[in-house]
């Protein structure tokens, strides 16, 4: 496994960066006893699919734009000179493919704007869907419209990010713990801001409840992020200052809902919302069940990070394994396009 090697980065919320960017690659910061839930459930083979492989198409839209596979680079870093790598190495390969990407959390580009640039790509990538990112918690510290606008045209994105991470700011020494009526702030932003907004949690989950509350509010489309993936109180307990935060992370550790369950119960009352499947997808397979399930992209982190930080071919490699690996488990579900997949029933739960 690639590993990245502790980094002085100067200010506090550099270092932050880079020691998020070192420890998600660590085995011991993901979730251990929960999983996404996808592997409660398989395909019913077809052993005589009436197609020629070649006749698959996985070609999509989201928010308007189309995209070559349902394939999201999801929001991973930014702020320091190893982000800005990735993010280019990340970038390139989501043009050649045409992926979305997202990036990470841009509030350090507001706070230290000549840090702007290692989330700049889209010279690089100028027709993919590209997601700005910030936490949707820095409403209630000083970020209104203007903040969001200003990261959306650092980037120039199609669409902003609010990401929900209550767990991660409780273990994190220095988080922003006030999320009082962020969900009307959230309803402000949706209504001001000329692109879409999207909401995504970290990898603890969105319940069909809340899914019902932030799609009043006027989110255009949700990213569930459940839990089975990378263990954000995990991390932050790795960084933890002293014994109670470190604690709390491990006690945490395995805290959040299944993708698969967030999936499952948002679709239930939302059939139309676009949705992305994140947390814990590790292959194409997971892309594929997360389709079956409703979604309309699929989202990989960790999968990604490991490749951009060994190499842009690297990056180029797994593209291609999970498109393989997609159209492989449309063709032996004799589906040839998303949509069939999707509406096809062939995903079952295991005995």
């Amino acid at each position: 496994m690639s590993t990245i090697p502790p980094v002085n980065a100067g200010t506090e919320i550099e270092n932050r960066k880079a020691d998020h960017l070192r420890l998600c690659l660590k085995d011991d910061v993901q979730f251990q006893e929960v999983t996404s839930g996808f592997d409660g459930y398989r395909f019913t083979h077809c052993c005589l699919p009436q197609l020629n492989r070649s006749d698959i198409n996985i070609k999509t839209t989201f928010l308007g734009k189309n995209l070559g596979a349902p394939i999201l680079i999801s929001s991973m870093t930014g702020g320091t000179e190893l982000a800005r790598l990735v993010n280019t190495r990340l970038a390139t390969i989501a043009q050649r493919y045409h992926l979305a990407m997202g990036v990470g959390s841009q509030r350090i580009a507001l706070e230290q704007p000549h840090l702007a640039s290692t989330f700049a790509v889209r010279s690089l990538a100028p027709d993919i869907l590209l997601f700005a990112n910030l936490g949707a918690v820095q409403l209630n510290y000083g970020c209104g419209v203007d903040e969001c606008l200003h990261l959306v045209n650092l980037l120039e994105a199609d669409a902003l990010i609010l990401h929900l991470n209550p767990l991660q700011e409780c273990v994190q020494s220095e988080g922003d713990t006030n999320f009082r009526g962020l969900l009307s702030k959230i309803a402000g932003i949706c209504e001001k801001l000329p692109v879409p907004v999207v909401v995504k949690e970290v990898g603890n989950g969105i319940s069909a409840a809340m899914a019902q509350k932030l799609i009043d509010a006027g989110v255009k489309a949700i990213d569930v992020a459940g839990a089975g993936g990378t263990s954000w109180a995990k991390v932050e307990s790795e960084r933890a200052k002293d014994n109670k935060q470190r604690r709390l992370g491990q006690t945490f550790a395995d805290w959040g809902i299944p993708t698969a369950e967030c999936l499952n119960s948002i679709r239930a009352i939302a059939p139309t919302i676009p949705l992305i499947a994140s947390g814990g997808l590790r292959n194409g397979l997971d892309i594929a069940k997360a389709i079956a399930f409703g979604a309309d992209l699929a989202g990989l982190a960790r999968p990604f990070l490991e490749a951009a930080v060994e190499s842009e071919d690297a990056v180029n490699e797994l593209v291609e394994v999970l498109i393989a690996e997609l159209e492989t488990a449309l063709f032996c579900t004799d589906n040839a396009t998303l949509l069939q997949l999707k509406n096809s029933g062939a995903l079952v739960k295991r005995e």
